[in-house]
Order: structure tokens, then sequence, then C-alpha cells
């Protein structure tokens, strides 16, 4: 039995569902709610992050060590590169949204929109809206550069770095927030990924009382 523990709107759990999927895993989806403690989910994850994947017996906690996991026990459908120096930008770019981006982006935008409400935490402010919006115009910016000389984020071929990136850009589209016709490349990459069998199970998430933007679910915004 393999299930994975997550959170829709999670960018890390978004991440193991689409990697889940590339190797062609069949998996069961348990939808949890960290910030109400539960008790099960500690017992799986001492520090009730998510995602966690149980898999046949084993538990392995986190968007980071599942990937790896992944890529180690299901090797066919790879997802690294196989050089050194290629390995080793993938796992940058993996850091770089994982902390920078995360932090800049989605603790202003998903927490606003998304966690306090979950929380009732109060209304959104819309200061930390703009400014979460313009951290994502500088995010996007950053992408552009990478894919004015590349297919995919780290190099020619589609990887775990363009898997968690657009986990965690496709959070931003849900809330309408990612202003794609200003950067082109960055729309024509993540329209590739939108287009990949493994994502259609993501495009399908909605939350209840917070729809997604018009253009979320559609192949050829």
């Amino acid at each position: 039995m393999r299930r994975l523990h997550h959170w829709p709107l999670d960018p890390g759990s978004r991440a193991a569902r689409f990697a889940l999927a590339e190797k062609g895993l069949d998996f069961d989806l348990e939808e949890e709610r960290p910030w109400l403690r539960p008790e099960p989910l500690f017992r799986l994850n001492p520090a009730g992050h998510l995602p966690v994947l149980e898999d046949n017996g084993a538990t392995i906690a986190e968007m980071r060590p599942i990937l790896e996991y992944l890529e180690d026990a299901f090797p066919g459908q790879p997802l690294l590169p196989r050089g050194a120096v290629e390995r080793a930008e993938v796992r940058r770019l993996m850091g770089w949204f994982e902390l920078k981006y995360d932090g800049e982006v989605n603790a202003y935008l998903l927490h606003e929109k998304l966690e306090k409400r979950a929380q009732s935490l109060g209304a959104p402010d819309p200061q930390a809206i703009r400014e979460g919006r313009d951290h994502l115009r500088w995010h996007m910016d950053y992408l552009t550069g990478l894919l004015d000389e590349r297919d995919g984020l780290a190099g020619p071929r589609f990887t775990l770095a363009d898997i968690v990136g657009a986990a965690h850009l496709s959070c931003a589209d849900y809330l309408g927030d990612a202003p794609f016709e200003e950067f082109p490349a960055v729309k024509t990459w993540y329209t590739r990924i939108k287009c990949r069998p493994a994502f259609r199970g993501l495009l399908n998430d909605r939350l209840p009382g917070v729809p997604p933007s018009k253009h979320y679910d559609d192949l050829d915004f």
C-alpha cells in the first residue's frame, strides 16, 4: 500500500504527487490539516510537516527526502540527470524553491489568502499580498533568465527541478497571482508542464470557498 499524506495547496505535497505520477506509481491520498496538529500525522512525522509518504511499511517525511527516495527506489523514468554537476544544479534549484521562493512568495500569498482563512487568523493583509506579488515577479524574472538558455529549469531535460518549480508556481496560478503574460518564457515552460499527463491531477484540485483562477486548468491559457 502506498499513501501520501498531503494538503492540496501545499507546494511540497504537490511536488510529491507530481513525482509519483511521473514515475507511474499508484497511490492513495490522505488529506491532512497540519495546523490542527492531528496526532496520527505527528506519529508519522514528529515535526508535523507535509508531505508524508507511506510505502509498504516505510515512512518518508517531507518533500526532498520523498523525491530522493522515489528516484532511488524507482529508477525507471529518471528525474535526475546522470552527471554530478547537472545533479547539483537540480538540487540547487530544488533548494531555491523550498527556501527562497517559499519564504518570499508563499509566506505572503499562501499565508494571507489560504492559511489565514483555514486557521481563522483574520482577514488577509493587502500590503503583504502586494509584497508577495512583487516578490513573485522577481522570481519569474529569474526563471526567465534560466529558460532563455535551457528547455527545463536545470538543463535540457525535464527533472525534479521542474517538478518542484511547477508545484510552487501552480499555487500562485491557482490564486490568480502569477502574471504569466509579463513573462512569456515562463508561460511557455509552464504550459508544457500543464500538458503533462502526470500534472492533470493537480489541475483538478479545488478548495472549498476558494475557487481557482479561470485559466487554472486550461492547458492552452
